[in-house]
């Protein structure tokens, strides 16, 4: 009885070991740092490339205005000299207010560029390069008002060169 016993033990002991020794571990595979790392980095050239792009659709607009208004200044002078009476043209104000309003629109636009670099961690060491394009847009809006439209567009023209300059420390 003795030996039956101790025969059934041994065959309960062995018979409980035997699936726990035949179980196969697995590991679990565990999310590479690489992969995040290269999401990450195509992330930064993302936002990148998004701010180069602003960059370049201002540099766009401003050169694009810039080519027109050496001419419509002129125009404008032109007109205000050949008025001897005194009355202002209506419709030379009307272009003066437009291309006021349009500088305005400029120093709008170069504020929201600033601050969208400002504020975005990837652009921020670009910032420093953009910083007092606003201001430069600002001054030339303020010679816009007093009528200097010529200067104005050589102020601006510096803004470019500064957006310029931005676009080559991206790249």
């Amino acid at each position: 009885m003795k030996k039956v016993v101790v025969a059934t033990c041994a065959l309960l002991v062995l018979s409980t070991a035997s699936p726990a020794q035949s179980r196969s571990r697995r590991t679990t595979k565990h999310p590479s740092t690489a992969k995040s790392t290269t999401t990450t980095a195509e992330a930064a050239a993302k936002v990148r490339m998004e701010g180069a792009t602003r960059v370049a659709n201002q540099i766009k607009n401003l050169s694009t205005f810039l080519y027109l208004v050496g001419g419509v200044a002129h125009g404008i002078e032109a007109i205000d000299a050949s008025n001897t009476g005194g009355q202002p043209s209506p419709t030379n104000e009307k272009n003066k207010a437009q291309l006021r309003s349009t500088f305005s629109d400029f120093r709008v636009g170069m504020d929201a560029l600033e601050v969208y670099f400002r504020s975005t961690p990837e652009l921020q060491p670009y910032y420093a390069k953009l910083a007092g394009s606003a201001a430069g847009a600002a001054d030339a809006e303020a010679q816009a008002a007093k009528g200097q439209f010529n200067q104005a567009g050589r102020t601006l023209l510096g803004v470019v060169g500064r957006l310029t300059d931005v676009l080559v420390v991206m790249h």
